[in-house]
Formats: C-alpha cells, sequence, structure tokens
C-alpha cells in the first residue's frame, strides 16, 4: 500500500499546533507501519528530518502555499498530476485541504472550523478561500479526520455530512512536558516573574484565545484579591494587535502582566511546569492541546466551559464561562485560596492525561486510513 501525505503546512518553521500533530502522529505512523510506502509531499524549503525513515520518500513539490490563488493553483492542477503519476491508494492531508479534481481517495484533518462561526477572526484573502472550499473538501472526502468528538458534530451538522464518515483521531502530549521539582520551580519564578506565583497562558494570540477577557479577569482578580501573582502569556500576537494592547496599556496591574513572546521548547516546559495555574480560557477550540500538556505538567488548570474544552478537560479542570470576566476571575480567586482543590485537580489531570497519546492518534487514524482503502477493494 502506498500512502501520500500532504505536509505543506510544515515549511522550516518553528511547530505550532498543527505542526506538531503533524510531525508527531505521521511519524508515529510511520513507524507502526514499516510495510507501507509512505510518500510525504512538502515545500520546496523543507531540510527537517521528522520523517527519515526507510519506506519514506520525500516530494518537494512547487510552488509553495503561501496564497489563496496559489492554494488553487497547487490543488487543482500540481496536485492532481502528482496523484495520476505515483497512483497512491490514498492521500491524507494534514491541513484539511483536498483537490476536488483528483480521483485519488482523499481523506482531510479538519481540526475545526472556526472560520464558518467566527469568519473575521481571519485575514479576508484567507476567510474567502476557507469559506468557499472547505465545505467542498469535506463533501469530496473520502471519510474526514478531526480531533474531538466536538468538532466531529460540528462539521457534520454545518456542512450536512453523514457523522458516520468521519473519525475524531484525538491528539497526543509532546514527551518533553513534565513536572518540576520545588527547586527548578523556585529558578523559573525568580527568572520571569520575580519569584512570584502565575498564571499561564501560551498560545498563538489569535482573537479566539480570548485575551483581553483573561486581562481584565486578572485585573479584577488582583483587585478582589490583593495577592501579588502574575499573569504570564507566552506566544505571538498574531492579529488584532489593539486590542490586546489596549487591555495591557489600560490595565492597573500592567506591572504584574508578561508578554514574553514565543518560547523555545524548553524555555515552555519550565514556564508550563512553574506556573500556579493555566488560565486558558478561548472561546473556541478544537481541542484544546494546553490543557493536557499542562495536565502532564502537574498543573492545575482553568478552563472554558465551551466547544471541545469540557470534553478534553473532562473533571481535571476548573471551568468557567470564557464570556463572562467575573466567571474567570472568580476562578483565579477559587483557586488561590483552595490548595487542595489545585491538589485535586493535579491528581485527576494525572489521569485524564492516559486518555491522549500520539502513539494512539496515530493509530487512530490508521483505522481511519483503513475503512477508506477496504472501502475500495
Amino acid at each position: 500500500m502506498t500512502i501520500a501525505v500532504n505536509c505543506w503546512i510544515l515549511r522550516n518553521k518553528k511547530l505550532d499546533g498543527i505542526g506538531y500533530f503533524t510531525v508527531n502522529t505521521i511519524a508515529n505512523l510511520i513507524k507502526q507501519h514499516p510495510e507501507i510506502k509512505f510518500k510525504i509531499l512538502c515545500d520546496k524549503k523543507f531540510t527537517e528530518d521528522y520523517f527519515d525513515f526507510p519506506n519514506v520518500s520525500k516530494h518537494k513539490i512547487f510552488p509553495a502555499l503561501r496564497h489563496p490563488l496559489l492554494y488553487v493553483f497547487y490543488m487543482e492542477i500540481i496536485l492532481p498530476l502528482f496523484l495520476r503519476k505515483h497512483k497512491p491508494d490514498v492521500m491524507v492531508s494534514m491541513d484539511g485541504f483536498l483537490s476536488l479534481l483528483s480521483g485519488c481517495k482523499q481523506i482531510p484533518i479538519i481540526y475545526d472550523i472556526n472560520f464558518e462561526h467566527k469568519p473575521k477572526d481571519i485575514k479576508l484573502k484567507n476567510r474567502i478561500y476557507y469559506r468557499f472550499f472547505f465545505k467542498r473538501f469535506a463533501r469530496k472526502a473520502e471519510r474526514i479526520a478531526t480531533i474531538s468528538e466536538y468538532s466531529k458534530t460540528d462539521i457534520a451538522d454545518y456542512y450536512k455530512i453523514n457523522p458516520e464518515t468521519i473519525d475524531n483521531v484525538s491528539c497526543g502530549i509532546n514527551s518533553n512536558f513534565l513536572p518540576l521539582n520545588e527547586t527548578e520551580i523556585a529558578h523559573v519564578r525568580n527568572k520571569w516573574s520575580n519569584g512570584k506565583p502565575y498564571f499561564f497562558f501560551v498560545g498563538s494570540m489569535h482573537p479566539r484565545k480570548n485575551i483581553k477577557n483573561l486581562i481584565v479577569a486578572f485585573n479584577l482578580f488582583k483587585k478582589e484579591t490583593g495577592s501579588d501573582f502574575k499573569l504570564i502569556l507566552a506566544g505571538s500576537i498574531l492579529w488584532n494587535k489593539s486590542d490586546i494592547e489596549d487591555s495591557y496599556t489600560g490595565s492597573p496591574y500592567k506591572d504584574d502582566i508578561i508578554f514574553t513572546g514565543r518560547l523555545s521548547d524548553e524555555d515552555l516546559q519550565k514556564m508550563l511546569g512553574a506556573a500556579f495555574a493555566l488560565s486558558f480560557v478561548p472561546i473556541f477550540e478544537g481541542f484544546g492541546l494546553p490543557i493536557v500538556e499542562a495536565m502532564q505538567s502537574g498543573v492545575a488548570v482553568i478552563s472554558s466551559n465551551v466547544t471541545s474544552m469540557p470534553e478534553v478537560a473532562g473533571n481535571a479542570a476548573l471551568m468557567v464561562d470564557p464570556f463572562s470576566v467575573e466567571s474567570i476571575s472568580k476562578g483565579m480567586e477559587k483557586l488561590a485560596n483552595d490548595d487542595a482543590l489545585r491538589k485535586e485537580l493535579i491528581a485527576k489531570g494525572h489521569e485524564q492525561k492516559k486518555l491522549f497519546s500520539w502513539s494512539n492518534t496515530a493509530e487512530l487514524l490508521w483505522q481511519c486510513i483503513s475503512k477508506v482503502v477496504m472501502q475500495t477493494k
């Protein structure tokens, strides 16, 4: 059997959520199935060794995906020619893009469809492409893989697709996240928060991450408690920078709010492990990977009670309403004042995290692929 995998999302850049999913899931899938030939389709500048295995060939195809017009050229002209020449049994697309003109069996990974619910959260050119093509991709697909039961239901309902053709393959946890000892925690806090405990957020600061409400809620928490806690936010500010800047500059506690920018993997592991709690309150998530990374790190979690996050967190997080500043603030206050609750959530997180691994994600994706291949025989 031959499987083509669209990995154009990887462009020799620092990995983000989809990048980590792609690298970990596909590498595990390749290792689990040495009998399968994998053809990795990647950006022309891709040089990483993530997929350097004997049963893999890498194909760098021009042009690079940099603009929606190139997306169309790539998917509807270049890709069908490649698939016709190499004749894989199935193509798996890690960014959800498919070729509408190819007769090859195709499986997109559609992580979520927030762009359908909140179209103004993305740039106009991407918004037009996504909203025009993704419903067509979903209906063209032989099967769809997604990462939560929430996303499965959302995709099926919104695109009017039979949910039996959608597989939840979930997510795993990167192995570098581990609990820190007291000495390590003290060292990290001395470096980043002047020795003080802190609430921690990590992620690209997209509007759906709800940073404005998180900052305002932290202001209220500080006002109500008078505590010396800090709020540390890690990640790149990519959208609506002015809203975040206005919330920050207008805060009477801005000296206690720290933006780190994007962290290295090592610094992120330490910063998360030394946090008093993860404060992760987006208004929309297809999964919510920081939740399980915090559990892996032995850190308590405050999480939103909407979309996929209750499913991922189970009973191992303090759930709050992301649309209510008061709810987020009360969550912070409750956790700061109840050490027994914090320890209970950490213990429950230790159990909840066992549900998630990249080897399990790869196996679930393999089951999805197998269903497609068996249909053709």
